[in-house]
């Protein structure tokens, strides 16, 4: 029979539902229950597309056995950390400060009150690779809470006191002005630079040895101060690091996107995972650093990845979904055998597949893409790659069209018709599970890349692409307004699966969500976004906002469950909702002028005192919003029909430029523009000259001439550049 948690609508819990674990959601009956029978609790926090969290799944959680055990002893109670990541942050802060690791599946044993006295992440069946058995561990830990309670307890008291101190805001005071807030000045950042610098491979790209984890934020910061300087070496850093990512096998050469991390230093080998928020981020590092190198290659990656993610991401609504697993069947098992699930069964090939499916032009791909007769995995702990190849750029075409004897455009050819028949061949395989929840947090980060791409590519002769990845930003927020917003209550709604909203919205749902419409308003001009973006902020300040300490709380502090309240600073995998926060209230401050909102920004800033620039390779997206601070500013206006293609030309001369520190408006002449001017009064004298569209360049809200000749754009937009690195904050 299955358990609770077959009424979920989490995938990650759907997929425990059969298990003979005798399984709760996270709630009071599990918490009343564990009360009620003095048991403590076996917390499991994971998600759905997560490897090791399926093979402990397959050992331990199916096994009658352990359930038994688990069932006796314990109360087990299972978490999405995707649904709950205020659960999910505490329990790993107490598992990362025991045991110096983190990850999932995350195992933790607390107290009936919820305090955590043991945890650990990954258990094997059985103890190997200096880890214990869970079974064993199950038995030991019931042992101690049979013979030494007491001790567990005092324990559990003893480290969760220390959690909470260590949470303790520095104060600033509710009344501080700006001027008794210290914020780091723009030396501090030249630090933080030398800091990836000392840590970035020269050979590989990227920052430290494997395993590489692509940290976008990392990047924006190293492209900005490139702006902010002039110095090319954060550029060439972060340009390199995104090649290398491009030619390697963490990018899905076949059908787009990019995997989740490289477990070796050469971004060759991936943990084949693929997740919402990595596409959204990486497509916004490519897009910058496009910009900022002039290199086309980096554009067409961001193109690529998002297409990738219009194609198999987005649902029939416009919303987009969370991840899709590594894990799949094996699409040729061996005569005999039944197909097993493994990690990347979707994505790998051995060469004898590839020159069956490509005849003539398989020499071109096996070449290109480093194909080898016994497969070219770098790391095979398991075995599962073992003469299987994941495909990566091995040689340039000029090399391979040489070693074929074909000419360049004859190569390139065979590659895009290689490309699409591996594509339609994998078609055919089972594919990896796709969790098919929306959270509106990833959503957020989506629709800002969309949108920007929409600006950036513009630059291109052809405007259909553009407007088909404006059209997907447009649906994508439409949908999230519709169905996650309650705009009576003005409550946000995390996560939307099988026509229900639930789970109110944590810090990061605000904010990025936030940054999406703030995107979204810079694209198209629909002064509908940009209200939504203010209203979307000033509701986050007022749930979130920390008066005495300065910055934002991950949740408001209204669930008794969750035991500490704590405020995310890490731009990981995800950036923290603080960052994400600071960098939108800096946006509105420049599109509006708000005092208020850039003495809220400063007080965010301050936290970290005068040497958050040294903090870069911690907060790299905070060091990012810093160095924007302390650039001089820009206001781009284009005032015409968005249709027109005089102000599709003024647009194309902006987008080809890389402008970090500027924010555009495009102003339809007319009622949008005076429901603009309402929200941007700046905007509201605002003309076209003689009937043509019409360019404003301003700094601090002071525009220079208008003009409608893109030539004379381009060089305001220079000096605008020039200006941006030559300080002067704003």
């Amino acid at each position: 029979m299955p358990n609770r948690l077959a009424a979920e609508l989490s995938p990650y819990l759907l997929q425990h539902a059969d298990n003979p674990v005798d399984w709760y959601p996270w709630g009071e009956e599990a918490f009343a229950r564990a009360r009620a029978d003095e048991k403590p609790i076996f917390l499991s926090i994971g998600y759905s597309t997560c490897h090791w969290c399926h093979v402990m799944e397959r050992e331990s959680f199916e096994d009658r056995g352990v359930a038994e055990l688990l069932n006796r002893c314990f109360v087990p109670v299972k978490v999405d950390r995707e649904e709950r990541p205020d659960v999910d942050r505490v329990y790993m802060a107490f598992v990362q400060a025991t045991t110096g690791a983190g990850g999932w599946p995350m195992s933790v044993w607390l107290t009936p009150a919820l305090k955590p006295f043991f945890g650990g992440t990954y258990f094997p069946p059985a103890s190997r690779w200096g880890r214990p058995g869970f079974a064993d561990v199950l038995r030991e830990t019931a042992r101690l809470w049979a013979d030494e309670r007491s001790r567990l307890l005092q324990s559990a008291e003893t480290l969760t006191a220390r959690l909470r101190q260590r949470q303790e805001p520095v104060r600033l005071g509710a009344g501080a002005g700006a001027a008794a807030v210290a914020v780091a000045g723009a030396d501090t950042l030249d630090a933080g630079v030398a800091q990836f610098h000392q840590a970035f491979d020269g050979a590989h790209g990227g920052f430290g040895g494997a395993p590489k984890f692509p940290r976008p934020a990392e990047l924006l910061f190293l492209l900005r101060e490139h702006a902010r300087t002039g110095g090319r070496e954060p550029l060439e850093m972060a340009a390199a690091t995104l090649r290398a990512m491009a030619a390697g096998g963490m990018r899905d050469h076949v059908g787009g996107g990019f995997h989740r991390y490289s477990v070796d230093a050469q971004w060759r080998i991936p943990h084949f995972e693929k997740m919402l928020y990595d596409q959204a981020q990486l497509a916004v590092a490519f897009l910058e650093a496009g910009q900022a190198a002039g290199d086309r290659e980096l554009l067409d990656v961001a193109d690529e990845t998002l297409d990738y993610v219009l194609r198999e991401m987005t649902g029939p609504e416009g919303a987009f979904f969370s991840a899709e697993d590594a894990d799949s069947l094996d699409p040729a098992p061996a005569a005999g055998r039944e197909a097993a699930r493994s990690e990347g069964a979707f994505y790998l090939w051995t060469q004898r597949e590839i020159e069956a499916l490509l005849g003539d032009d398989a020499a071109v791909a096996v070449l290109r893409y480093g194909v080898e007769p016994d497969g070219n995995a770098l790391q095979d702990p398991n075995g599962e790659l073992r003469g299987k190849n994941q495909l990566y750029v091995a040689r340039p075409m000029d090399e391979v069209s040489r070693l074929t004897g074909r000419s360049a455009g004859e190569a390139e050819a065979a590659l895009a018709r290689a490309r699409e028949r591996l594509r339609a061949a994998r078609a055919r395989r089972p594919r990896p599970h796709r969790d098919d929840k929306v959270l509106t947090a990833w959503n957020g980060l989506m629709i800002a890349a969309l949108a920007r791409a929409a600006h950036v590519l513009e630059c291109r002769a052809d405007g259909a692409r553009a407007a088909a990845l404006l059209a997907g930003a447009r649906r994508a927020a439409r949908f999230v307004r519709g169905a996650l917003w309650d705009a009576g209550a003005r409550v946000l709604r995390r996560r939307y699966r099988g026509g229900r909203a639930s789970i109110p919205g944590y810090g990061e749902d605000y904010a990025f969500l936030t940054w999406g419409l703030l995107e979204l308003f810079q694209a198209d001009g629909d002064v509908d976004w940009l209200r939504w973006s203010l209203d979307l902020q000033a509701r986050h300040d007022e749930l979130f906002w920390d008066a005495d300490g300065g910055g934002w709380f991950s949740t408001t502090g209204d669930d008794a469950s969750v035991l500490l309240r704590l405020k995310e600073d890490y731009d990981g995998a995800e950036p923290s909702a603080g960052s994400v926060a600071a960098m939108n209230l800096l946006t509105l401050a420049r599109l509006t002028g708000d005092v208020g909102m850039r003495r809220r920004l400063d007080r965010a800033l301050a936290r970290f005192g005068p040497r958050l620039g040294q903090a870069a390779r911690v907060m790299p997206l905070l060091a990012a919003v810093l160095s924007s601070r302390h650039a001089a500013p820009a206001q781009i206006v284009v005032v015409g029909e968005r249709s027109r293609p005089d102000a599709a030309e003024l647009r194309r001369r902006v987008a080809a430029r890389y402008l970090p520190f500027a924010v555009r408006v495009n102003v339809e002449p007319g009622e949008a523009q005076a429901a603009a001017a309402a929200a941007l009064p700046f905007v509201a004298p605002m003309r076209m000259l003689d009937g043509k569209a019409t360019a404003y360049v301003c700094s601090n809200f002071v525009c220079q001439a208008p003009t409608s000749d893109p030539d004379v754009l381009e060089a305001q937009l220079r000096a605008a550049e020039g200006a941006a690195a030559g300080g002067a904050a704003g």
